[in-house]
């Protein structure tokens, strides 16, 4: 497949710096008289995709996200969120290839949900939200950025961090096999001292096993039995520690490891982060770069909500990540994710799965 030539120079430059895998968050409240209650935000990613793997042709392809929000004060405690994403069908990215279009059909709500400020450092939020987990380096190993549960969550942040939830899975494909609904009890808990967080999570998935998968990607990874259903349940348990050493060479450094172990499976059941990042993006012309390795068993999480990019989503593999960013202005980035991966194969030889993505990112 030829690539155009403003993509290839997009691939060039880009391939020098950035992360790509930044949620999108609302800003602060503009002081206009008029609209101080209404807030609107978006972000416009632009992005090449290589990938080269031993088991299919390669492929090229540019690709786009497009997500738009705003939120609304009710009051001083009571907010109401909304976000419009494209990407519609696929709970784990809101990619699109041009190739197939821009229009309307691609869309999706991606956020509608009820905001409710305890106090300055608690809420409870209602409704289909964002997960706010604490996650060092925005790791993927167990929760996808661009998963949205359903249900009812708390959290509170004062330096340190708990959150809460109780969802439901919100099943995409599969109704008339699915044995019943898919429940999630979720906890976190992270403690900060000085420079050094650590913390753990549970999280319950109830109603898997025996199950179909809730998406059409499948079980991705996860363990099937002879009827194509979930051959286990998930019970994740989660550790993680994060610390922020000082400046190398006049940027700062950190460095996180993350452990995720499914205490409902036997065997096949854990997977682990190592993940180092050094410098920042908070000026212009600023950079960083971040490097991952990555093992993830079969059944060490449920898949249909981890990383969508690693190993072209889901469990069972193994590899390097390498990763960049660099600030360009205010409201625009460049971008790379390069990884370097294994996927395993059941009764078969296990392939080599590489993949780049060049991104140029504009936030409004």
């Amino acid at each position: 497949m030829k690539t155009p030539i403003a993509t290839t120079a997009l691939l060039a430059a880009t391939t020098l710096f950035a992360h790509t895998d930044d949620p999108l968050e609302r800003p602060a409240k503009a002081n206009f008289s008029i609209v101080d209650k209404f807030h609107f935000y978006g972000d416009l990613r632009i992005r090449h995709q290589a990938v080269h793997r031993d088991d299919k042709d390669n492929s090229y392809e540019e690709r786009y996200r497009t997500r738009i929000g705003m939120s609304y004060d009710m009051s001083d405690r009571f907010i109401f969120e909304a976000q419009v994403t494209s990407g519609k069908g696929n709970p784990t990215s809101g990619n699109v290839s041009f190739s197939k279009g821009i229009g309307i059909e691609h869309y999706k709500i991606d956020v509608l949900d009820l905001e409710y400020k305890l106090d300055d450092d608690s809420w409870v939020r209602a409704g289909k939200s964002k997960h706010y987990f604490y996650r060092p380096m925005k790791t993927q190993l167990i929760w996808d950025n661009d998963i949205r549960p359903e249900g009812v969550s708390y959290g509170h942040k004062d330096g340190n961090r708990f959150t809460a939830a109780a969802w439901k899975v919100h099943r995409l494909e599969n109704k008339e096999a699915s044995s019943g609904d898919i429940y999630m009890l979720t906890a976190q808990y992270v403690h900060r001292i000085d420079a050094l967080h650590v913390g753990g999570g549970l999280y319950y998935y109830n109603g898997v096993k025996g199950n179909v998968p809730p998406y059409a990607k499948g079980a991705l990874g996860n363990s099937l039995d002879e009827n194509g259903r979930y051959a286990h349940d998930y019970t994740i348990l989660e550790a993680m520690a994060e610390y922020k050493f000082g400046d190398i060479l006049g940027k700062p450094f950190k460095a996180a490891v993350i452990l995720a172990y499914n205490a409902a499976v036997s065997d096949e059941n854990f997977a682990y982060d190592f993940s180092a990042q050094w410098g920042e993006t908070k000026e212009i012309y600023d950079w960083r770069l971040g490097y991952t390795y990555r093992d993830l068993q079969k059944d060490a999480v449920y898949a249909a909500h981890n990383d969508s990019d690693f190993i072209n989503g889901g469990t069972d593999g193994y590899g390097h990540i390498f990763t960049g960013k660099m600030k360009l202005h205010a409201d625009m980035f460049l971008a790379f994710h390069y990884q370097w991966t294994t996927r395993k194969v059941f009764e078969g030889d296990n392939f080599h799965y590489d993949r780049l993505m060049a991104d140029i990112i504009f936030k409004f």
